[in-house]
Parts: C-alpha cells; sequence; structure tokens
C-alpha cells in the first residue's frame, strides 16, 4: 500500500525565520486521522519550530514522520515554556522517526545560564525530543544536536528501536544525557555516535530488557544505570544488556550508581560484555554511595539491591588510576556479580591500575588486570 504523504510545505511551512509549528500540527492531524498508512514530511531546508506535542492514538495503521532538513529549536530558553519539552512524540503506535535531518535545540544559551553547578538549583528547560507512550516504534537516521537539556528522553514506551542515531554537544553543556531511558520495556539502541556534556545512555528506574549495541560514547559521562534510590516506590530494573560498545575519553565507563540512604528498590541482570575504553576515568563502577553534590548522608546505606550482573571483556586503557571500583551497600550486599576478563592499563605517574570492592564477593573468570578486589584500596 503507498502511504499517503503530507508534507508540511503544503500546509504553509516555509524554510527561514517562520515557525512551522501549526502547519507540522494540520500535516500531523490529517495523517493520524488516514486510515491508511500515512507520512508527514518536512522536505530538506531550514525550519523554525517552537514547543510542538505530537499525539495519538492514530487512526492510521502505521504512521512515519520524515525529517530531511534542520530544525531549530527558540534558542532563547525565556521564550519557552518550562513545563514543555522542545518536540514531544506522544501516545502513538507503529510510528517511524525517520530522514536523515537534525533537530537543532540550540542550546549554548541554555547552558551558559544555567550556574546549577554553582548553585545546585538548575532551571527547567526542556529536551530536544520525549517520546512518551509509544508502541512498536522505530526512530531511525536522525541527529540530535546541542539540547538544552537531554537530547532524547524515553518515558512508558513499549518495543521502541533506535537505529543510526547521532547526538552531538559539546562536552561542557550541563545535563545533555543522550538518550535517557525511564519505565519503558523492550527499549533497543544499535549503532549511534553520542557525545554529549552526561552519560551517553542513562537508564532510569522502570526499565526492562534494555538492549544497547555499537554505540560510540565521548566525550560524555559514559553509560549508565541510575541513579537509583532517590524517589518512593521507583519500579524494579530488569534486563540491561550493553555489548559491543566503545567509550573515548570519557568521564566514567559502565556504571551502575544507587543513592545512600535510598528508597528501597532492585536492579538486576544486567551485563556489560565487549567493551573497549579508550582513556576513560571509572572504567567499571559500581557505586552504591553516589552522591555528586555531597548532600547525601553517607553513613546510611542504600537500600537499592543489585543481583545478577557481570562484567565480561572490557579492555583498554584507564585515564584514573582506580580503573575498577564495585562499592555496595553495608545493608544489602551485591549478589550473584561475575568480572570477566577484565584487561585496563593505565600509565599515569601514581603507578599501576588499582581496583576496590565494599560489600561484594563477585566470581572471578578469565584475566583480571588490575587483579580485582585483591591488594586493592579494599574497603570493609
Amino acid at each position: 500500500v503507498q502511504a499517503a504523504v503530507f508534507d508540511v510545505t503544503k500546509y504553509g511551512a516555509k524554510s527561514g525565520d517562520s515557525d512551522i509549528s501549526q502547519a507540522l500540527l494540520s500535516a500531523w492531524k490529517e495523517a493520524c486521522a488516514s486510515t491508511s498508512p500515512s507520512t508527514v514530511v518536512i522536505p530538506k531546508g531550514t525550519y523554525l519550530l517552537n514547543q510542538v506535542t505530537i499525539e495519538g492514538p492514530c487512526k492510521a495503521p502505521s504512521i512515519e514522520v520524515q525529517l530531511r532538513g534542520t530544525v531549530k529549536a527558540p534558542a532563547d530558553p525565556s521564550h519557552l515554556d518550562p513545563d514543555k519539552e522542545w518536540v514531544t512524540l506522544s501516545r502513538v503506535d507503529n510510528l517511524t522517526l525517520s530522514g536523515g535531518g537534525t533537530f537543532d535545540g540550540q542550546g549554548a544559551t541554555a547552558w551558559s545560564q544555567n550556574d546549577c553547578q554553582k548553585t545546585g538549583k538548575c532551571s527547567k528547560l526542556p529536551n530536544n525530543l520525549s517520546l512518551n507512550f509509544l508502541t512498536n516504534s522505530m526512530i531511525r537516521d536522525i541527529t540530535s544536536l546541542d539540547s538544552k537539556l537531554f537530547h532524547i528522553n524515553v518515558l512508558g514506551c513499549k518495543n521502541l528501536t533506535f537505529l543510526h542515531i547521532t547526538v552531538t554537544a559539546p562536552e561542557t553543556s550541563l545535563n545533555t544525557d543522550g538518550i535517557h531511558i525511564g519505565r519503558s520495556s523492550g527499549v533497543n539502541i544499535t549503532d549511534a555516535t553520542i557525545k554529549t556534556g552526561d552519560d551517553c545512555v542513562s537508564i532510569g528506574d522502570g526499565s526492562q530488557q534494555i538492549t544497547v549495541t555499537k554505540v560510540t560514547c565521548g566525550p560524555g559521562h559514559g553509560i549508565s544505570v541510575g541513579s537509583l534510590g532517590k524517589y518512593p516506590n521507583e519500579g524494579p530494573v530488569v534486563g540491561v544488556f550493553i555489548r559491543n560498545c566503545t567509550l573515548r575519553n570519557t568521564v566514567n565507563g559502565v556504571r551502575v550508581k544507587t543513592w545512600p540512604a535510598s528508597h528501597p528498590g532492585t536492579a538486576s541482570d544486567m551485563h556489560f560484555e565487549d567493551i573497549v575504553m579508550d582513556n576513560v576515568g571509572n572504567p567499571v563502577l559500581i557505586d552504591q554511595e553516589y552522591c555528586p553534590s555531597n548532600q547525601c548522608t553517607q553513613e546510611i546505606p542504600s537500600s537499592v539491591k543489585i543481583s545478577k550482573v557481570s562484567f565480561k571483556n572490557i579492555r583498554g586503557t584507564t585515564s584514573s588510576q582506580l580503573a575498577v571500583k564495585l562499592v555496595c551497600s553495608k545493608s544489602s550486599p551485591c549478589h550473584n556479580v561475575e568480572v570477566g576478563d577484565i584487561d585496563l592499563t593505565y600509565s599515569g605517574k601514581e603507578g599501576r591500575a588499582i581496583t576496590q570492592c565494599a560489600n561484594i564477593k563477585p566470581v572471578f573468570s578469565g584475566k583480571q588486570n588490575p587483579p580485582t578486589c585483591v591488594n586493592s584500596a579494599q574497603s570493609s
């Protein structure tokens, strides 16, 4: 069946300085109401786009949004509603977002005004793309550039695939996580290049069956599960598979982080395999005393239970002497953790790479360089 095409330029969109929000929403409304497969097209060119929420449910059995050009967000954050994201796609089944185009969040002004690292109070800024309650959907061949906050935020989605995604923002951009996943199941990220100022991929509570493969990350803060335990009634994290990824010049490698004095929670069945580290700080990390602003009750242990975790075939170079840090909770030590074939070298002036372990008894297999939990900065 030939898809019906709804081109935004037929609804009054013009490239240049005029906002195309209304044209896009009009094209979407007709495409969504169509009873046959339909495609909304934003052709090549550069367009201004204000905050939009594109939502279903739709009558169309499948619907594709093809961004072939570049859409730009308003640069000045004061022109935006802080309680809305920039582009929201919500409650659609069988959606494809594709086309090779770019979502340019024009985030530089927002980062320069956001002095939350000093004050601890971050002004509310919009994500580039928020994907809420999508099912059986695909996001492919798009670029997210210079988001004001998270590039792509995934909430309440089921069976969502990302393929050939590019995320680009400078290392100095605050809180610009590449892809953040929360309360979603069956999310696959394959073949992505993510350069940003925060986690390349972050996996929050309630995430189940998440697979991340062939992602190149850096600069950024690495690939993280968590932080968990900050809020009451967080959903369990179950089934996280991070494989065949490369991290370059990142602040952290692969990590699981939970807050001290946390609310109860669980994270299990998490596997990090075949990872190349190139000049990465803290390459392998379980941190149950995560406290970025040092405003935590460190003496009260985390109540998030971590179990069934493996780190296998992780190799390359570390920029920090502490290559492997597995610091679990006193009150609920990590359970059933396997560490195998670690080969990480450090060439700094302090000496050889070291490891640190607490409240954990891992099972070892294969090579251990540096020797994990042996002669390490052992804390009780």
